[in-house]
């Protein structure tokens, strides 16, 4: 799982209102080379979430991101690898991701988030 795809997960157990974002529990992480796209990053930033992923990221050991974001970062070559790194090549393969308001933890098998709800929580 991608740290793109832990920036758009909630938390969707029935009554929760603070669903997100979800802790990360890792017990396997990869990096994994992807295409480098300025385009494809200046074009995601606003639908990004900085400090959930700026906290994913360092939860996985990735340090350095600023804390904040401004426009013009996005034209900055050393910051879009940084972005791009942790975004798209911090890649969780196995762990949980746990929920910030009652604990429940979803596993993460093979890079893949499962989400299902016990009957009692849809």
């Amino acid at each position: 799982m991608k740290l793109l795809t832990h920036n758009m997960l909630a938390c969707n157990i029935k009554g929760v209102t603070n669903g997100y974002p979800f802790k990360i529990d890792a017990t396997k992480v990869e990096e994994v080379d992807t295409d480098f796209d300025p385009d494809f990053l200046r074009n995601i930033w606003p639908r990004i979430e900085w400090k959930a992923l700026k906290e994913a990221a360092e939860s996985l050991g990735m340090t350095g991101l600023p804390s904040e974001v401004a426009p013009d970062m996005l034209q900055n070559e050393d910051f879009l690898q940084q972005f791009h790194h942790a975004l798209l090549e911090i890649q969780v393969e196995e762990g949980a991701l746990v929920c910030p308001e009652t604990g429940r933890r979803f596993t993460v098998l093979n890079g893949i988030p499962n989400l299902l709800l016990n009957e009692d929580e849809c």
